[in-house]
């Protein structure tokens, strides 16, 4: 029997994927250098299923049916090189290779020229959902030679999530790299997020004194609204879990210390490079470097002061304001990610389809939440909009808040709290809505210190000043 698709990287996404694929009526084929894991998965949730263990490369190309289809799930960087490397001697041209992992878009790029001067077509796919998102349906985000896509598109659409109106939660995102820049800018989204909901319950446990299970109470009631998302969702599960030993709320006994594997990173040093702002996941970025000084903060929060976290306003009032806050910067924090894209497509030639990306994301992703609805309509109504404040229907849910949201910034700085990513969040909107920025005295200081040349508001033309000869009352 000729198997549909192989994985190479059996660990748990790769499983998973293939139980996924399997369940979808696509035999399916897998390999993994650790030949442990090929027999744990053939003696476990494999068992009796249309899948088929190989002890080799040639093993496994021999299993598939011919354009041979193969689905690397290993770690970024050196790993994904070293995969192709092991597997390159065994294809054939016409067949197709597939990233699914976490790759940098370049890298993707770099590969993708390599293997198609061979005659191989490669899709680099950015899947996110985690390990239940690759197991039920992830959101995928796939980019290469659209050949490539449509000889795939079918397992793809089978095994992605599906959103409330049965759309599957994939689409063909662009030639090259696209698929992967795609899904660097959904992880900076992520990030932002994440910080974003951080920092809202910072402000709630620190300023007014709630406890893990209050807050447990109130992201569940946030949940059934306009925050309804994965992401509020799992918080107030987090705030509900009780630790084991201590009988004390789990998250209180966590180190506050947040990792990263690199993609928010990625997101924030290539928005650098095409010009694109994004503060608030460059915040999102910074804050989870902050966290990691954590000898250095302990021994700064014993010499350095600041005020007492304590709130003395109404406190109904910053709970709501909270809310509101959160929302008007989710918003913002996606205006930037998806202002990102849009430039990023004109830089890169991916012809990127907003849209299309909004819609992918309701379900099965990390970020899946009821906003993208609202986005998703948005970009459909004007698929040229250039930044999303600028949808009538969303800069009104953001006006509209923003007395709450400049209330909950000037609580926490009163409070001496730390709210890089809403502080971000809401000076990028003043910023954006700002006609005119103190970006002229700056012009001015490059033409005194290097005659940078500045333009001028009243006539046509391109100036410098030697200013060091027209001081005042010189």
């Amino acid at each position: 029997m000729q198997h549909k698709i192989g994985i190479v990287g059996l660990g748990v996404m790769g499983h998973n994927l293939a139980l996924n694929i399997e369940r979808h009526g696509f035999a399916v084929a897998g390999y993994d250098l650790d030949p442990d894991k090929t027999r744990a998965l053939m003696a476990g949730p494999a068992a009796g299923k249309n899948i088929t263990g190989a002890d080799s490369p040639a093993a496994l190309m021999a299993l598939l049916e011919k354009p041979r289809r193969v689905l690397m799930m290993v770690p970024a960087g050196a790993p994904v090189d070293s995969a192709i490397s092991h597997l390159k001697g065994q294809l054939a041209p016409g067949d197709i290779l597939i990233d699914g992992g976490n790759s940098f878009f370049l890298d993707t790029e770099r590969r993708s020229k390599e293997l198609e001067a061979t005659g191989v077509n490669y899709i680099g796919a950015g899947i996110s959902g985690g390990e239940e998102g690759a197991l039920w349906g992830p959101s995928i985000m796939p980019g290469g030679q659209r050949q490539a896509w449509e000889a795939t598109a079918a397992i793809f659409r089978a095994i992605a999530a599906k959103a409330e109106d049965g759309q599957a939660c994939v689409a063909y995102m662009g030639p090259g790299g696209a698929g992967h820049y795609v899904k660097m800018v959904h992880n900076g989204i992520e990030y932002g997020d994440m910080q974003l909901i951080a920092e809202t319950y910072d402000v709630l446990h620190r300023g007014l004194g709630m406890s893990a299970a209050e807050l447990a109470e109130l992201f569940d009631e946030w949940n059934t609204g306009e925050l309804k998302s994965y992401l509020i969702e799992i918080t107030a599960d987090i705030l509900k879990h009780i630790d084991s030993e201590t009988g004390a709320p789990l998250v209180d006994v966590i180190m506050d210390e947040a990792a990263q594997k690199g993609t928010g990173k990625w997101a924030s040093q290539n928005a650098l490079d095409v010009g694109a702002p994004i503060p608030t996941i460059n915040a999102a970025v910074e804050s989870r470097i902050l966290s990691s000084l954590r000898p250095q903060r302990l021994t700064a929060s014993r010499i350095l002061h600041g005020p007492k976290p304590e709130y003395k306003g109404e406190r109904e009032r910053l709970i709501e304001a909270a809310r509101q806050a959160l929302y008007a910067s989710k918003i913002t924090s996606y205006a930037q990610g998806l202002g990102l894209l849009r430039i990023a497509s004109d830089e890169y030639r991916y012809d990127l389809n907003i849209s299309e990306i909004a819609r992918i994301w309701r379900a099965g992703c990390i970020i899946q939440a009821q906003l993208l609805r609202d986005i998703t309509a948005a970009f459909t109504r004007q698929p040229a909009l250039v930044n999303l404040l600028l949808d009538e229907a969303l800069r009104h849910e953001v006006e509209s808040r923003q007395e709450a949201w400049r209330l909950l910034v000037q609580a926490a700085v009163g409070m001496g709290i730390p709210v890089m990513a809403l502080g971000a969040s809401l000076a990028y909107f003043d910023a954006y809505r700002s006609e005119r920025l103190p970006a002229n005295l700056t012009q001015a200081q490059r033409d005194y210190f290097g005659a940078h040349t500045y333009r001028r508001v009243d006539r046509e033309g391109v100036f410098h000043t030697e200013w060091t000869t027209n001081r005042a009352g010189a």
